[in-house]
């Protein structure tokens, strides 16, 4: 099948209502800013947390348990962070971004903030600076007065498709993504000297390295979903002629379509399914409940105080889960607080002040349990 055949195949094979567009020449592929992803310091594990246990933890370390609010807001134009602010036309096309991905029905949920130092999200615009993001829960590292992610101006992201893909390639690292060219199952095979010169030179300007960490690098296969590869996801960079050695088809370049990809959409609600009224049951005090769910998946579960004291919640069984606890408000959730026991010899455990009168919602998501069905929730 040669390139022609093949994109028209994947175009086909696009849902209804996806867009598509033409792909630009190779000259342009060549004039675009990449992303460079920021990521933290890699953790580190006991040599007891090995094998299957490891990679589940590693897969979902950095996704958001299902349902989470993200607040997310944009840097104000005055003082040190005039450089950060973006016009409203840059506002309104990261605005069209989240509602892409928004739309296709995740239980993930987002909410711009007037006030950016109530945003978990914290976006900026400087120029020159490249686009990036940092993945998924790593964004909680940073500080109330640091960028979460960056989309660069002087790459023509004003107006346009591209420049919606481009904020929707760096939500995606927020919603705890990869880059799916980096993906160990893709199968290509880079001429290394030519991906390292092109990115040396203008507009990336990349020393070896950051080529190396956003390109050529292999991800993991314990950080990656499935088997497959897909050349047209949102978060596969589009590459020119002549950096890539096979597979053949790709000789002459590859431009992904465009817009959130069929797998794309399908990948997400993994990971963020919507949530009804139905994924939720009240938790009784002093009774347990098993999770019985499989690596990936949660429970939600309501919990009714009918006396204003100190709770304690707690997991049970030999498994690594995240705890969440929020409070449902008229208004929405708030964040109360949380534990993650991920590749600790020990259970999730939160101990809280909770009012008589007031509803909380307990959202748990499980890495790895050493024998499904017998890993339970109770708060007494």
């Amino acid at each position: 099948m040669n390139r022609e055949q093949s994109a028209r195949q994947s175009q086909s094979r696009r849902p209804a209502g996806t867009r598509t567009r033409t792909p630009p020449s190779p000259t342009n592929i060549a004039a675009r800013r990449f992303c460079t992803l920021r990521e933290g310091p890699p953790r580190e594990f006991a040599p007891t947390v090995a094998g299957e246990r490891l990679r589940l933890i590693r897969m979902n370390e950095d996704k958001w348990v299902n349902g989470t609010l993200l607040r997310y807001g944009f840097f104000e134009n005055t003082g040190p962070f005039t450089k950060w602010a973006g016009t409203n036309a840059l506002k309104a096309q990261v605005r069209r971004a989240f509602t892409r991905w928004t739309d296709l029905g995740i239980g993930l949920r987002f909410e711009e903030v007037a006030n950016r130092v109530q945003a978990g999200v914290r976006i900026g615009f400087e120029s020159g600076d490249g686009h990036w993001s940092y993945v998924g829960r790593q964004v909680h590292n940073q500080g109330p007065d640091d960028r979460t992610m960056n989309l660069d101006p002087a790459d023509g992201i004003t107006n346009g498709d591209y420049g919606i893909d481009v904020a929707c390639h760096e939500i995606g690292h927020t919603m705890g993504f990869p880059h799916e060219h980096q993906n160990p199952n893709t199968g290509i095979v880079w001429d290394e000297e030519a991906v390292y010169r092109t990115l040396a030179g203008s507009p990336n300007f990349w020393p070896r390295e950051v080529t190396f960490h956003n390109i050529i690098r292999k991800i993991p296969p314990d950080q990656v979903q499935g088997s497959s590869w897909d050349p047209n996801s949102i978060m596969h960079y589009p590459f020119e002629r002549g950096l890539i050695l096979k597979p053949e088809q790709y000789l002459v370049g590859l431009q992904p379509a465009g817009g959130l990809s069929a797998r794309d959409r399908e990948w997400v609600k993994t990971f963020y399914p919507p949530l009804t009224a139905a994924d939720e049951a009240e938790l009784p005090l002093l009774e347990s409940r098993r999770l019985e769910i499989a690596p990936g998946q949660q429970r939600n579960f309501l919990l009714k105080p009918s006396t204003s004291r100190y709770y304690e919640i707690r997991t049970f069984g030999h498994s690594d889960t995240v705890a969440v606890l929020l409070e449902r408000t008229g208004t929405g959730e708030v964040y109360v607080t949380a534990d993650d026991d991920s590749g600790e010899e020990r259970n999730a455990y939160i101990r809280r002040r909770l009012y008589n009168g007031r509803t909380y919602v307990l959202r748990l998501r499980l890495y790895y349990a050493a024998a499904a069905g017998e890993t339970a929730v109770m708060w007494w």
